[in-house]
């Protein structure tokens, strides 16, 4: 069984990767973070976008939940950790509407370029 608890630790880091990369699209008040023990996932981490029927339904701005998954996540170091808080805020698209980027998505701003980018911004500053 799945159980959640609200990762705090991982919405302050965010809060401050927000920050220094200049991450402006992303709204501090509609990502929300949670670890989770028990996944038989493979994955470090999933990002879950509210889709905009889900808004318009619930009457609600658009928001994002990134779900770490701790069996896999916690054993990293604290910059794979960083790595793939990124590469999770990459899935979030500018305009901020609910939907996800996908990995294969081409185009002037793929995921990878915007992934790769938010890296070597990483590398200039102090975390």
């Amino acid at each position: 069984m799945v159980k959640w608890e609200v990762a705090d630790d991982l919405q302050l880091v965010t809060e401050g990767l927000i920050e220094k990369l200049d991450l402006e699209w992303l709204k501090y008040g509609r990502l929300f973070f949670y670890r989770s023990t028990g996944s038989k996932a493979r994955a470090y981490a999933r990002t879950w976008g509210l889709p905009r029927l889900w808004q318009r339904s619930l009457k609600v701005e658009p928001a994002y939940i990134i779900e770490v998954i701790s069996e896999h996540f916690d054993k990293l170091s604290q910059r794979k950790q960083i790595e793939v808080i990124l590469h999770e805020l990459s899935h979030i698209p500018k305009n901020f509407s609910g939907s996800l980027t996908p990995h294969t998505r081409s185009g002037h701003n793929n995921f990878l370029k915007k992934l790769k980018g938010m890296i070597s911004k990483l590398d200039t500053i102090k975390v």
